[in-house]
């Protein structure tokens, strides 16, 4: 399908007298080959449902239209209705916009099958939906993750044992997950600029390690990461069980959270499960 002809967002964005809200969290995109390269992260997207947080004006919106895909858009500020409206007009069938919070959507309610989530995700609310849909029950209700960070969110989603970065969010990412950075972005691309820079991250879910739940690791890496200066003796001492399991599992307890590996902390969990 040939994309209809679009204003330039840039444009758009002038005739609804559109800014960027702080309060929000927004930084617009307006490059459109960069929206693009964003959309095609997830592969073939033709008639694939996507589940967009935060569209904004639309820019990425069009792109993930362009690529063919079917999309459910969850915006909060109604200034940008008209513009996305205007969007859904003409792409006749293929967006659906809900003016709603996406932390208070039940968004799995929304969908048939399983959506891709693309979205260059409001800077306030970004790992606050990105935990919620790691912990959900797996296999998941979505297929893939395609969201933009600030770099150093990024950077802890994706870190290994030993990074400075590598905290409890790598390991709520990685334990049933495989997750990459698949593009930075300078911070020159948005309007307004963030003072960071930004990072793509992608997130395809694997096979649940059997044996544990969600929540057990959970309240592992919280004890264990909520004092991570301290020895595993000591911040896990609160944990019923934990330093039996890390006797019997071999794990020294005088090592540090950021020491232990994605899978030490499942056996752990796995053993108090």
């Amino acid at each position: 399908m040939t994309p209809p002809a679009l204003p330039p967002l840039r444009e758009v964005i002038a005739r609804h007298g559109l800014s960027a809200s702080k309060a929000l969290g927004q930084n617009f995109l307006f490059d459109g080959q960069l929206l693009a390269r964003i959309a095609a992260i997830p592969g073939d997207l033709t008639d694939a449902e996507v589940l967009e947080i935060g569209p904004g004006p639309g820019g990425l919106t069009r792109a993930l239209l362009a690529a063919g895909a079917r999309v459910t858009a969850i915006e909060r500020d109604r200034r940008c209705i008209p513009a996305l409206a205007e969007l859904g007009d003409a792409y006749p069938g293929r967006l659906r916009v809900i003016e709603d919070d996406a932390l208070a959507v039940d968004a799995p309610s929304l969908f048939d099958g399983r959506p891709h989530i693309v979205a260059n995700l409001p800077y306030n609310v970004g790992t606050a939906l990105l935990v919620a849909w790691l912990t959900t029950a797996w296999p998941p209700w979505w297929r893939s993750l395609t969201l933009m960070f600030q770099r150093e969110v990024a950077e802890r989603i994706v870190a290994s044992a030993g990074d400075d970065a590598y905290g409890r969010l790598a390991v709520l990412a990685q334990w049933r997950t495989a997750a990459r950075i698949a593009m930075n972005v300078h911070r020159s691309a948005f309007t307004p600029p963030p003072k960071v820079m930004s990072a793509v991250v992608h997130i395809e879910p694997r096979e649940a390690p059997a044996g544990v739940a969600v929540a057990t690791l959970e309240r592992v890496t919280a004890a264990a990461f909520g004092q991570r200066r301290k020895m595993l003796r000591q911040s896990l001492k609160g944990v019923p069980g934990a330093l039996d399991a890390l006797a019997a599992l071999g794990i020294d307890a005088s090592r540090r959270a950021e020491t232990v590996s994605v899978a030490e902390f499942v056996a752990i969990a796995r053993a108090l499960t």
